[in-house]
């Protein structure tokens, strides 16, 4: 069988659209098609056969930071005892959302566009699911906290630390902070 290879051309440009995207993102620009069009010096049309929308584009722009916190969330399974592991995991996933508002944005979005951005989250729901179900095991987290219940709090938590501080540094600071709290109500009441 063969494997048709993309051109050169459509690989810089795919390259190119994804670092303009990059770059409006991380300075707080929205992710408009047109106008990531014009700044990278491509067609529109070719934005659009790429990322066929703004939403399309973003998950692509979060894919590195999916693919990091599935790596996490696997080493936080096989390596730590559970209540620390769900800490980890946590800790980790809120400080890559408060580095990066494209992971912030597809951790939010209630529905994703792309494939692999829907398998990366489930993969991220079931690692999360794991983890809880061990903290529950051993008595670190009240029983009748779930994952439903975690995935919104954790946004909420990058959220906030948002409102609180414009720079990483103070996010960071402010996610650390947040989470302590968040862990303080998660553990069972005598």
């Amino acid at each position: 069988m063969t494997t048709i290879r993309p051109r050169k051309d459509a690989v810089r440009n795919w390259q190119r659209i994804v670092e303009v995207g990059r770059e409006h993102v991380d300075a707080g620009r929205p992710l408009q098609l047109n106008e990531i069009a014009r700044v990278a010096s491509v067609g529109v049309a070719t934005v659009y056969r790429h990322f066929p929308s703004s939403e399309a584009l973003m998950e692509a722009l979060a894919q590195p930071g999916l693919a990091e916190l599935i790596d996490l969330g696997e080493h936080a399974l096989n390596g730590r005892e559970p209540a620390g592991a769900l800490e980890e995991f946590l800790v980790g996933a809120l400080q890559a959302q408060a580095a990066d508002p494209a992971l912030a944005h597809v951790f939010a979005a209630s529905q994703h566009e792309q494939a692999a951005t829907r398998g990366d989250m489930e993969r991220l729901r079931a690692l999360l699911g794991d983890l809880l179900d061990r903290a529950h095991a051993i008595g670190e987290v009240d029983p009748d906290v779930t994952v439903a219940d975690l995935v919104p709090l954790v946004c909420g938590i990058v959220h906030a630390a948002a409102l609180r501080t414009g720079d990483k540094a103070g996010r960071a600071a402010a996610v650390r902070r947040y989470l302590g709290v968040a862990l303080q109500g998660l553990r069972p009441t005598a």
